[in-house]
């Protein structure tokens, strides 16, 4: 149908005039998101972009007239839909009489907090009454108070600020999915909180700060640190796991104290997830890297940098070709990663790999980027998810399927433990990890114009993950799905293609088969690689050039030479995200100490020991001269199966690399629930264990859970801790009564 106020315009717009602007906005839309898209400002509270519409504040009053007939009264410009030919005024006087009022009654209780609140400054209350409120209050009685609610370590509430916008409910319930707050009572009895009185246990619960209008939701973890305007915002990513979440980090005077969400609706949109979040509590640590340590008999001592390079370059002199080994994480920078490849190429060194917790590397398997954008995700209409618990692994990747589903996706589950995910599934098996391939090759989705296939870490890690790859590739081909293999690390994406990978021994092979010396990056070697035992061993047999953030009693008990790196968020670096595109990030905190970043700690190294490549000076020189590398990869031994309960492994979701380690806040999260072993109450009661109890497994003793989730014939475990270290590396294991 044409038009009839502007016949040129697609059948889908109509024609609105808002403030004498000709406007197209979409039918159906609001007025709201009419006046946003051609930057005419209106001011609101309850209305976020990214929620569901709940009209609560009443800020947003406009006056309207539709076929020359004003309407009787203002209208909620954020639940008004657009009409053909519309006038939106939205400051005339009937307008702005409107919304003058409903300031007036929204400051009716709202304490006199601004001097000592955390939100002063950035508040969008304090903003908008300067604009809207009266300079005299006409109210006269006592202001309600309300009692705070102890949301957990991460978010603060002083909730006599909060205005009732709703905006937290509808994160939780909307976002989340979690549905932890809501409204409690009625009238001017009416308060925001949770039903059950206990913490947020959501892994996106920070993102409540973020759209909170006022200073009633705050992070306990920055509170009363600094103000808004002494801060220096630099713009970072996320480095705990592939999807390169885009962030500000905070700084005053080099200390980052404070991380907020960056928006890219490409990646994590305006969301962050706790994680990324409130990580960087753990740059603090006191066991921080601060300066060159080299070995003096049993112990380490401080050293200056040229004694500390020298004792290096003897020992990478020593001990070059196959009888170096070297091991990255992967988190590890590009420029790094870059730099680590020509080191081992200039020193004949066959034996470099990043693929440091992964079992079962005998198809030679490398991370690749997603074969379907993050973005597209939203509007597929199936998803199949194997061997992942999806929402501590990337949790902003979770909310994304979460958002697909409530759009009309089919979700199909085969894992060896029947996670927590807040969407619902069309077909689901849970059958222990050798079974995962051959439910796959089973599985019927029926029809499917846009699917994926997600593989995660217990699919991706264990010893099956050559078999599960294979089926999903053939799966991916039966039911013309894009296949989406989650890379395990931050920046495994970007050294696989910079060639960071082995053309003789891989990770665990070099260690098996010891190498007279190391150098490892990045990595604490009691937690972060697949068999710490015998990483341990290996180590502590060689000599070990370690570059790391942290001097870990792990890492002092390893190594000849400790150089100290700054972390990612205070150095210039880059990572590639699990699409497979580049992201930069600026320094945020200052370098602790004697410490330097990576790439000139390695620059120096190479060009110390004439290594080519090395020649370069500045981050602009090597950043242009990176280039793909196309390595032969050697193709591990496949891992030994046993026999007894198979062992899935998950990393704890606040476990899963050094930074989020030393984050007190984090660890003090009702996600981190500590050591333990999970299993089926059939398969305790199968060996005596009738109720939850200590219980030994192969070389750990840990707590033993009945937990009716996990597969029949299988014993869940959380990576990351000390106590579960031993059995990262085994694929069965016996249970029995300590």
């Amino acid at each position: 149908m044409v038009d009839p106020v502007n016949p040129s315009l697609p059948p889908d717009q109509v024609t609105v005039f808002i403030d004498g602007i000709e406007l197209a906005a979409p039918k159906g839309s609001m007025i709201i998101q009419a006046a946003d898209k051609a930057g005419i400002p209106i001011p609101r509270f309850c209305y976020h972009p990214k929620l569901p519409i709940a009209a609560n504040c009443r800020m947003c009053m406009v006056d309207t007239e539709v076929g020359g007939r004003p309407a009787p009264k203002p209208s909620p410009a954020c639940a008004t839909p657009v009409m053909d030919g519309m006038k939106i005024f939205t400051h005339n006087a009937k307008a702005m009489q409107a919304q003058r009022n409903v300031m007036e009654f929204l400051l009716i209780n709202h304490p006199l907090d601004c001097p000592v609140c955390d939100q002063g400054g950035e508040c969008e209350l304090q903003d908008l009454a300067l604009g809207y409120g009266r300079s005299v209050n006409r109210f006269v009685e006592s202001k309600r108070s309300v009692a705070d609610e102890n949301l957990g370590p991460l978010v603060s509430s002083d909730m006599t600020r909060c205005i009732h916008c709703t905006r937290c409910i509808r994160v939780t319930a909307e976002i989340a999915g979690t549905y932890e707050l809501g409204g409690m009572y009625r009238g001017e009895n009416l308060q925001i909180g949770t039903f059950d009185g206990k913490p947020l246990t959501t892994e996106l619960s920070g993102n409540v700060i973020d759209v909170c209008p006022v200073g009633a939701l705050t992070d306990k973890v920055y509170r009363f640190k600094a103000r808004p305007w002494e801060l220096i915002a630099r713009p970072s990513l996320g480095y705990h796991d592939a999807l390169g979440s885009n962030l500000f980090l905070h700084t005053r005077r080099g200390e980052v104290l404070r991380c907020v969400p960056r928006g890219n609706e490409a990646v994590n949109e305006c969301w962050l997830s706790d994680r990324d979040r409130y990580a960087r509590a753990g740059l603090y640590s006191d066991d921080r890297a601060v300066a060159p340590m080299v070995r003096e008999g049993d112990q380490l001592r401080e050293a200056s940098w040229d004694e500390a390079l020298a004792r290096a370059v003897q020992i990478l002199s020593d001990h070059r070709g196959d009888d170096l080994g070297m091991l990255v994480h992967p988190a590890t920078s590009n420029e790094e990663g870059e730099l680590l490849a020509r080191l081992a190429e200039g020193l004949g060194c066959g034996n470099i790999d990043h693929r440091i917790a992964q079992l079962d590397l005998s198809d030679g398997a490398v991370a690749e980027p997603f074969a379907m954008r993050v973005a597209e995700i939203d509007t597929a209409d199936a998803i199949i998810i194997i061997g992942s618990n999806l929402r501590h692994e990337v949790p902003l990747l979770h909310q994304r399927i979460r958002k697909a589903w409530k759009a009309g996706a089919r979700v199909f589950v085969v894992n060896p433990v029947d996670f927590d995910f807040t969407f619902g599934s069309a077909g689901k098996q849970i059958v222990p990890p050798s079974k995962l391939a051959a439910a796959l090759a089973e599985l019927d989705i029926g029809e499917a114009a846009r699917a994926a296939v997600l593989i995660g870490e217990v699919a991706e890690n264990g010893p099956y993950a050559a078999a599960i790859r294979a089926a999903a590739v053939a799966f991916a081909r039966r039911v013309g799905a894009k296949l989406c293999r989650i890379p395990q690390g931050a920046n495994a994406v970007g050294l696989s293609r910079l060639g960071v990978l082995p053309t003789k021994r891989g990770a665990r092979d070099m260690l098996r088969e010891r190498r007279g010396a190391y150098l490892v990056h990045g990595i604490e070697p009691a937690l972060d690689v697949v068999d710490p035992r015998a990483t341990m061993e290996a180590l502590g047999a060689a000599k070990v050039i370690a570059l790391n953030a942290y001097a870990s009693e792990s890492l002092k008990a390893v190594a000849d030479v400790l150089l100290p790196i700054g972390a990612f968020p205070e150095t210039e670096a880059s990572l590639t995200n699990l699409e497979g595109i580049e992201q930069q990030a600026l320094p945020a905190g200052k370098l602790p100490g004697a410490a330097h970043s990576g790439w000139r700690v390695l620059r120096a190294l190479g060009g110390d020991m004439a290594v080519p490549g090395f020649e370069f000076t500045t981050l602009d020189e090597l950043r242009g001269s990176l280039a793909s590398r196309t390595v032969t990869v050697a193709r591990g031994a496949a891992p030994q199966v046993g026999s007894g309960l198979e062992v899935a492994v998950t990393r704890a979701i606040y476990r899963s690399d050094a930074v989020v380690r030393r984050s007190e806040a984090l660890q003090s999260h009702p996600l981190t629930k500590g050591p333990c072993a999970s299993v089926h109450p059939e398969t305790a009661a199968a060996v005596g264990v009738l109720h939850d109890a200590m219980g030994r497994l192969g070389a750990a003793t840990l707590p033993v859970m009945r937990d009716a989730r996990v597969a029949r014939g299988c014993v869940w475990i959380e990576s990351g801790h000390v106590a579960t270290a031993p059995l990262a590396a085994v694929s069965n294991v016996s249970l029995a009564r300590p």
